[in-house]
């Protein structure tokens, strides 16, 4: 049985399904255990450990974008593990077994920052994706300054692409590089800002779908 020391989003101990949680250097940590087939799983139990793998499966090709999404809710446990809690508890739908992780719910980036009131994306020249946002500079605690986070995730190829030093919130615009290999998809694009010096974050927002064409 597992055990919740710091409550539902905090980090715990012990096992709940074939979800395994324990500490390491102080950093709470959530890992799954291969399924023993000769035990028998609770209803609960199969719910949760589905869930959880359709938001690892989202989360895991963007690891490194989170440690920036995540930094300042990485408190006794790692970004991506924070980005996990987060998302499982708000960003799936659906029912057993048709679990889907809803892009619209999720953050990828998360914090107090301003973000972005909207945004769109469009193929651009080469194997590009164009990001179009309104410069809301000066709206609460947003600055100009404001360096732009970009990601483009595909799930049919469950591939990330994306960048933490993007244009600046004033520019209002800015692009991705992606691979020849999605030509064809659907991919989600998601954008947020980090403050000029590191330290503020702001929760993502889901630019939509766009189907990739490459010219």
């Amino acid at each position: 049985m597992g055990k919740i020391e710091q409550g539902i989003l905090g980090g715990f101990s012990g096992k709940v399904g074939n979800v395994v949680g324990g500490n390491w250097k102080g950093i709470d940590y959530m890992r799954i255990k291969p399924a023993n087939v000769a035990n028998p799983q609770t209803p609960d139990q199969v719910d949760q450990r589905t869930k959880f793998v359709k938001v690892l499966n989202f989360l895991q090709p963007m690891t490194d974008f989170l440690r920036v999404g995540y930094k300042n809710y990485a408190i006794k446990m790692t970004q991506f593990n924070s980005a996990m809690s987060y998302n499982l508890k708000n960003a799936v739908t659906g029912t057993y077994p048709d679990f889907k992780v809803s892009y619209p719910d999720s953050l990828v980036s998360r914090g107090n920052l301003k973000g972005a009131d909207s945004a769109t994306v469009t193929n651009a020249a080469g194997s590009t994706v164009q990001f179009t946002w309104p410069d809301n500079s000066g709206i609460g605690n947003a600055k100009a300054t404001d360096k732009s986070l970009l990601l483009i995730y595909n799930e049919a190829k469950k591939q990330a692409v994306y960048t933490i030093e993007g244009p600046v919130r004033s520019v209002g615009s800015g692009a991705v590089t992606i691979p020849d290999a999605f030509a064809g998809d659907t991919v989600q694009a998601f954008i947020g800002f980090i403050s000029e010096d590191g330290k503020d974050v702001a929760n993502s927002f889901f630019a939509g779908n766009l189907d990739i064409v490459i010219s």
